[in-house]
């Protein structure tokens, strides 16, 4: 078919498509030098396939499995014999953001010379997974490997060799592409429980390729775009972990120290406390609260999580992992309540409660003698403190690090800081706006963390589907110059 010039092809929506991806990528704070801009291609022609629309007219539709050799199912092999052990490439070693094996934590498996036959692999293959999967994350991803370690992959996934003419880099970018759209849910066979994936029928589905010189190019332009992207998502993760830390320094001097930095100070009497304001009460925890096991009857109140990051908050009524048949019997919590996670105790997974509500019968509850004595909000953020954490360490009991336990009296027995009533409140209000300001800076940058990972997402598909021309700005960008890789995506 002749081509035309036209409009940018649609989106599926009905409209030209306008999104973003028309814009460079976001600048790195290097001073990156601008390149040429990316642009629709002069001439379209329709593609035949209804949820890809138009594509640059010289590029070819064929089959997804035109690209490739053949898909060799892997093998699992045996356990390790000391003689034919090999690294075996499992679904858990995929990387799903980047798209390619993690060997972080390779499996060694026993794997015999009539196994390894077809299956070795070799830097540029792709890896099908062909089993595992689930609603929120369908079988069918595939990463590129590109390790020169000699490995085979498992049974539960397919070798995919790439076709002399394609470029393995692209085929990972495009194969992104279409897991992102749903493109491999067609080819999804569910068993028991399982999914698989229809290896033959997922290679079926057309597509459009451009040259392999093109190809090249793509690759060129989404790599330094990637890069770019990551070096900003690296900087803003970055400022969030500062943000934290400095929000947690805050609290724990206001915490400890009070909010007058003239404040005169005395020895706690306690070694890793420190000093303290001299006008502060240092108390064993049994002064002010009381071990309780008030058990529910009916087990209808309101399940509690207790978390180290968010303390006592109601369980998520999606989360079903652990529940028990019945909740009677179930220890009850009260507001201004210290329940502890015995087991995770020096992890901190201790807070406050807010609320009526049920803990697991093998937890810790500790009530208060006088509720005006301490402010709920003051003691929840004292016992999160460093110091405090480090401490439960220290008194908590067992054989190993996983087995320890922080019982009743070694809790009672802990000394607890005791400001004047009126201080803990300025206190509490003080910490309050830290978090609100900080809280909100976290989570702006964590929005733009979002964004750019979005305009990520469509930028390689607008790219690698034929909507956007970048051979002009692959050919003017500069050379990447050596030093450290930015971050990978999480």
């Amino acid at each position: 078919m002749t081509g035309s010039t036209r409009q940018p092809p649609a989106d599926g929506r009905g409209d030209p498509q306008m999104t973003s991806s028309t814009q460079q990528p976001p600048a790195d704070g290097r001073g990156d030098r601008p390149v040429a801009p990316t642009r629709p291609y002069p001439t379209y022609k329709p593609s035949g396939v209804p949820w890809l629309g138009d594509v640059p007219e010289h590029w070819e539709v064929r089959r997804l499995g035109d690209s490739v050799v053949r898909c060799i199912n892997g093998t699992w092999g045996d356990e390790p014999d000391g003689v034919n052990d090999l690294p075996c490439i499992r679904v858990a070693d995929f990387d799903r953001v980047n798209w390619k094996v993690r060997t972080d934590k390779l499996t060694m498996r026993a794997v015999t010379q009539s196994e390894r036959s077809r299956r070795m692999l070799h830097r540029g293959d792709l890896l099908l997974e062909k089993s595992g999967g689930g609603d929120n994350q369908p079988v069918g991803a595939i990463v590129l490997y590109d390790h020169d370690v000699e490995a085979v992959c498992s049974n539960f996934v397919g070798k995919l060799e790439v076709k002399e003419g394609y470029q393995p880099e692209y085929l990972t970018y495009l194969h992104a592409t279409l897991y992102a759209l749903q493109i491999n849910k067609r080819s999804i066979k569910q068993t028991t429980g399982i999914q698989n994936i229809d290896a033959d029928s997922y290679l079926s589905e057309p597509i459009a390729f451009p040259p392999l010189a093109e190809q090249r190019a793509i690759v060129r332009y989404l790599d330094h775009a990637d890069r770019r992207i990551r070096r900003y998502v690296s900087a803003k993760r970055k400022l969030i972990g500062l943000l934290e830390e400095e929000k947690q320094a805050i609290i724990n001097r206001a915490v400890t120290r009070g909010l007058d930095p003239n404040v005169r100070l005395k020895p706690s009497g306690v070694e890793w406390l420190g000093d303290v304001p001299e006008h502060w009460d240092v108390r064993r925890a049994k002064f002010f609260y009381d071990e309780v096991d008030e058990r529910s009857t009916t087990g209808a109140e309101e399940l509690m999580s207790v978390s180290h990051k968010t303390g006592v908050t109601p369980r998520k009524r999606n989360v079903t992992m652990f529940l028990a048949e019945s909740n009677v019997g179930y220890k009850l919590c009260h507001p201004g309540d210290i329940v502890i996670n015995t087991m995770w105790a020096y992890m901190a997974a201790l807070g406050v409660a807010r609320q009526n509500g049920l803990v697991s019968p093998s937890y810790g509850v500790y009530r208060p003698h006088n509720h005006k004595q301490m402010d709920h909000t003051y003691i929840d953020s004292l016992l999160r403190t460093e110091a405090y954490r480090a401490n439960y360490t220290i008194r908590s009991t067992g054989i190993t690090s996983s087995r320890l336990r922080l019982y009743p009296e070694s809790f009672l027995d802990m000394p607890l800081l005791c400001p004047p009533l009126e201080e803990q409140n300025a206190i509490v209000e003080y910490i309050g706006h830290v978090a609100e300001a900080t809280d909100s800076a976290i989570a702006r940058a964590r929005r733009q963390i979002e964004l750019l990972e979005e305009y990520r997402t469509r930028l390689i598909a607008d790219v690698v589907t034929g909507k956007l021309d970048v051979r002009e700005a692959a050919a003017q960008l500069p050379e990447e110059a050596g030093g450290e890789e930015p971050e990978a995506y999480p």
